[in-house]
């Protein structure tokens, strides 16, 4: 089983043609937009994870959000079934991609959909808990799918819906204590999760944990971070606003291997 691993992918040529859903269609603006992804894995790197690229798919505008193609959990590699048509080619390579990881691969088939943004895992001692957003990109074959998958190996399935954003971690993530954080506006059933702590900014709805108490976040949530940092975490800012314009956030740029 591979540890510290990040796997990401870098941004193609036609980042600009990404799909939105749910904001105005902006600019952007690649060189910047590289530089971000390349801070991004810098930052990762420096919080000990060894950075492997997935190999590119430069025809598909979308293949930088490496997180919807793939779900990981111990040694086993969900290879997705993306529910934007658009998005499906991305997923070609990627078991063979995963399977030299040395991970054993499962498929979501048709069908069936599955966006790995719609996936939320939420470990606490006690138990894991995969919350699956229900909506636009991830349908309930989809997760009937995942659930076949996981409950085998103790993982509770948990369908809950999404309409307000693109993807259920668009709205909300969680802490390593376990607790669900998310910006109001956004989440559709706060009551869904256990413990759940509303957040001040849409960008501080999203953390990745990449050491035991670090958490890496958006800089465009300052007061989110302070927030968090209140709560005795470690928090590194790390710009990713090219991305953002594309319904993108911290989550979605990588896979980590623990």
């Amino acid at each position: 089983m591979p540890r510290n691993i990040a796997v990401v992918r870098r941004p193609g040529p036609r980042l600009a043609d990404g799909l939105v859903t749910h904001i105005e269609k902006s600019a952007i603006d690649l060189d910047l937009a590289a530089s971000q992804w390349t801070a991004y894995c810098d930052v990762l790197a420096s919080a000990g994870w060894d950075i492997v690229e997935m190999p590119p798919a430069d025809e598909c505008p979308d293949a930088v959000f490496v997180e919807d193609v793939l779900v990981v959990h111990e040694d086993l590699a969900i290879v997705t079934n993306p529910g934007a048509p658009e998005r499906k080619p991305e997923t070609v390579g990627v078991a063979d991609f995963v399977a030299g990881l040395g991970l054993e691969v499962a498929h979501i088939e048709e069908p069936g959909t599955l966006d790995g943004g719609d996936v939320l895992r939420v470990a606490t001692p006690e138990s894991t808990t995969v919350y699956v957003g229900l909506g636009g990109r991830t349908n309930g074959r989809g997760i009937h799918q995942l659930a076949g998958h996981l409950t085998p190996r103790g993982v509770r399935v948990q369908a809950v819906p999404v309409e307000r954003v693109l993807h259920l971690k668009s709205a909300v993530t969680a802490l390593p204590d376990g607790t669900v954080i998310g910006w109001d506006p956004v989440v559709d059933d706060r009551d869904a999760f256990p413990t759940y702590l509303a957040m001040p900014e849409e960008g501080g709805a999203h953390v990745i944990r990449v050491g035991e108490d670090h958490l890496v976040m958006a800089a465009s949530a300052p007061v989110s971070a302070q927030v968090l940092r209140d709560r005795g975490y470690q928090v590194t800012p790390v710009d990713i606003s090219e991305f953002e314009k594309l319904e993108g956030c911290v989550t979605c740029l990588s896979v980590r291997l623990r």
